[in-house]
C-alpha cells in the first residue's frame, strides 16, 4: 500500500471546491452567527428589550435542558450545534474546526466530514439531556450552544486515524498531533468550568463517539455510508441529468473488460482524476488499476 505522502503531493482540497464539507460547516455557522446579530440590531433598534430577544429568537435556536421543553422544540437538537452568539466561542469553535478539519480531511476524504460532525452533535445533546436530567440541579445550566461537542468529535477522530501525523514540521521535525489534541482537550474543558458537567459530559459523549467512528472505519464499518447514500439520493431525485451521467460513468468502471490491455499512459489529466477521487473517497477508494497508476506516477516523479 503506497504511503500518504503519494498522493499528498498536491493540494486535495480546495477552498473554491464545490461541495467541500469544511467550507459547508464553516459557512453554516458563519451565516447563523451572522443571522442572529443581524436580528439582536434590529431588536434594539426598535428598543424592544433584549430580554424579547432571547425568548423569541435564542431559545429557540440552542439545546434546552429541561425534556419537557425540548419536546415542544425537537429541531433544537440539530440547531444548537450551528449556533453562537458570543463572537470568541464562535472563533474558538472555528479555529479549532479548521485545524482538525483540514487534516481529517486531507487523511480520510471529504465525505467523513459533515457524519462525524453530525454524529459528535447528536451525542452531545444527548449526553448532555441525560447528564442534566439525572444530575443534582443539572437544567439549572439551562441550555447548551455551538458547535463545541461537534468539534470534540472531529477532533478525537482525526487524532484516532493518524495520532503521530505531524503539523508545524519546520518546528524539530514536526509536532505529533495527539500533543495538540492534549492542548485542545484541557482548554476547552477547562473553559467550561466545574459547574457545567453536563456540558463537560456532552463533549466527552462527542469525543468517544469520534474514537468509535474512526474505530470502525479500520474495520471496514462505514457509519457515514447512508448519510452519504441519502444525500446522493436527494441529489440524483433533483438533479435526474446527472444521475443519468453518473449511471453511464458506473456502467463504464463495472464493466468485466478492460478497455485497454496496455498500461496506461501517465497523464496530469489522470493523475489529477485519481487525485481529485482520494479526496472524496480515501486512498481505500481507488481500484487496483488506479493504486497501480498512482505507484507508477509517484516513481516517475522521484
Amino acid at each position: 500500500m503506497a504511503s500518504s505522502s503519494t498522493y499528498r503531493k498536491n493540494p486535495k482540497i480546495l477552498l473554491g471546491q464545490d461541495n467541500n464539507a469544511l467550507v459547508l460547516l464553516f459557512a453554516a455557522n458563519m451565516i447563523m452567527f451572522a443571522a442572529l446579530h443581524i436580528l439582536s440590531m434590529i431588536y434594539q433598534l426598535s428598543d424592544i428589550p433584549m430580554e424579547f430577544f432571547q425568548k423569541q429568537i435564542l431559545n429557540w435556536l440552542v439545546l434546552p435542558a429541561s425534556a419537557d421543553t425540548l419536546a415542544g422544540r425537537p429541531w433544537t437538537m440539530v440547531m444548537y450545534m450551528f449556533t453562537h452568539y458570543s463572537f470568541w466561542h464562535l472563533v474558538s469553535s472555528m479555529l479549532w474546526l479548521w485545524g482538525f478539519g483540514f487534516i481529517l480531511q486531507d487523511l480520510a476524504g471529504n465525505n467523513k466530514m459533515i457524519p462525524i460532525y453530525l454524529y459528535g452533535g447528536f451525542t452531545g445533546a444527548l449526553c448532555f439531556l441525560l447528564a442534566a436530567n439525572l444530575l443534582p440541579n443539572g437544567t439549572a445550566i439551562g441550555s447548551m450552544l455551538g458547535a463545541s461537542a461537534a468539534v470534540m468529535a472531529i477532533a478525537i477522530a482525526t487524532t484516532t486515524l493518524a495520532p503521530d501525523y505531524r503539523i508545524f514540521p519546520l518546528i524539530g521535525g514536526g509536532i505529533p498531533l495527539w500533543v495538540l489534541t492534549l492542548v485542545y482537550v484541557a482548554i476547552d474543558f477547562g473553559t467550561v468550568g466545574k459547574g457545567n458537567a453536563p456540558v463537560a459530559i456532552a463533549h466527552l459523549g462527542a469525543g468517544l463517539i469520534g474514537f468509535l467512528f474512526i474505530h470502525q472505519m479500520k474495520r471496514g464499518r462505514d457509519w457515514a455510508a447512508w448519510m452519504n447514500n441519502l444525500v446522493d439520493w436527494l441529489n440524483d431525485l433533483f438533479h435526474p441529468d446527472k444521475k443519468k451521467r453518473g449511471s453511464a460513468e458506473r456502467l463504464h468502471y463495472l464493466s468485466d473488460r478492460k478497455p485497454f490491455e496496455k498500461k496506461a499512459n501517465i497523464t496530469q489529466q489522470k493523475l489529477d482524476a485519481i487525485l481529485d477521487k482520494i479526496n472524496q473517497k480515501g486512498y481505500d477508494g481507488l481500484s487496483e488499476e488506479e493504486k497501480d497508476f498512482l505507484k507508477r506516477a509517484s516513481k516517475e516523479q522521484l
